[in-house]
């Protein structure tokens, strides 16, 4: 699969909010025990339904696995992710760390005095593994170099030559979490579960604009770059509560239409779009289709069903698909959730 190894991620994902175990019953809508009231997905971590690994426990490995998700969405090859875990072992022995020397936090001991994020920033397992990426990616062949002389130009350490002696631990970690077959119910009892095989990508595409970043913080979704007329399906099994257009002029609010393409500046709205409701409260968002439709609301459409095709109509600057998650049934920016790893909790990585 290239950079992004999605087949051997499709382990990854251990849970969703919208299946949640009490005993042996499975419950259908709203909170139940082991999700959270409030609607937010927890991480793989907090619900320790990742192995031991060796000397590493379930919370460790929990960690790594969040940075080895984080480095599949930003297509880093396998290489990086393996400098990515060794270095937070030695930083961190991969606990999300509270304080460190000076003001260092996080899996990574980042410093928010060195401009890489604030403390309550650095202290999300995600973000501060994206911030790690991001400086790898600038280092010139980093992926021949020695692990220790990478990490060591990321993280600047006063102990250069340390993470060399983590690399076999780090790729035992990501092979074992890229092996690892999704669990069932019975292997995660008290905590939200889905069947194998109940979600799929909507589109097969590489990620263009990610949620909430900070250039777009009001962006509710990820943009998923395809061409236009690629066919897009329903991430799952749900009802059709929404199928219409929604495209508004901003210069004098008149309706712009969808009979033609959209604009970024002139144009507000998603164009043509489906909302699916799933059951528990979820509810998938599909924006920007070329055409029509292939719904109609209340329709039941099956995991993997065509909806529509990608297109750029409504507030939008070239073909891709708008893709939005929402939790509590709501459909308003509130309960939106993250898509990337939302998706790789279900097993079906973007």
């Amino acid at each position: 699969m290239s950079g992004r190894m999605v087949t051997t991620l499709l382990a990854v994902g251990m849970a969703v909010v919208f299946v949640c175990l009490t005993g042996p019953a499975i419950l259908f809508g709203g909170a139940a025990a082991g999700c959270d009231p409030h609607g937010r997905l927890p991480s793989p971590a907090s619900r320790h339904g990742w192995p031991a690994v060796g000397p590493w426990d379930r919370e460790q490995v929990g960690h790594a696995a969040t940075i080895i998700s984080v480095g599949s969405a930003k297509n880093v090859p396998r290489r990086g992710w393996v400098i990515a875990v060794a270095t937070a072992m030695q930083e961190s022995t991969l606990r999300n760390l509270a304080s460190g020397d000076r003001d260092s936090v996080g899996l990574f001991q980042q410093r928010p005095s060195q401009g890489w994020g604030t403390p309550s920033q650095l202290r999300d397992p995600a973000y501060a593994a994206g911030k790690f990426y991001d400086k790898l990616l600038t280092i010139p062949n980093w992926q021949t170099m020695p692990l220790t002389e990478a990490a060591q130009r990321v993280q600047i350490s006063a102990y250069p030559d340390a993470y060399a002696k983590w690399e076999p631990d780090a790729n035992l970690i990501v092979d074992t979490i890229a092996g690892l077959p999704t669990p069932s119910a019975a292997t995660v009892p008290g905590h939200c579960d889905i069947p194998s095989g109940a979600w799929t990508q909507p589109v097969r595409a590489v990620i263009g604009s990610g949620f909430r970043t900070t250039d777009r913080p009001g962006h509710d979704g990820v943009d998923l770059i395809a061409p236009r007329g690629t066919t897009i399906r329903a991430a799952s099994t749900g009802t059709v509560t929404r199928a219409r257009c929604n495209a508004i002029d901003t210069r004098d609010g008149s309706d712009w239409g969808c009979h033609r393409d959209g604009h970024p500046i002139l144009t507000k709205g998603c164009g043509w779009y489906v909302d699916i409701a799933h059951p528990g409260g979820i509810m998938t968002r599909y924006c920007h289709l070329d055409n029509p439709p292939l719904v109609t609301v209340g329709d039941q459409v099956a995991v993997g069903q065509p909806i529509g095709v990608v297109g750029t109509t409504g507030h939008s600057s070239g073909p891709h698909l708008h893709f939005e998650v929402h939790a509590n049934g709501d459909h308003g920016s509130r309960a939106a959730q993250d898509p990337v790893r939302f998706m790789i909790e279900v097993g079906a990585p973007l």
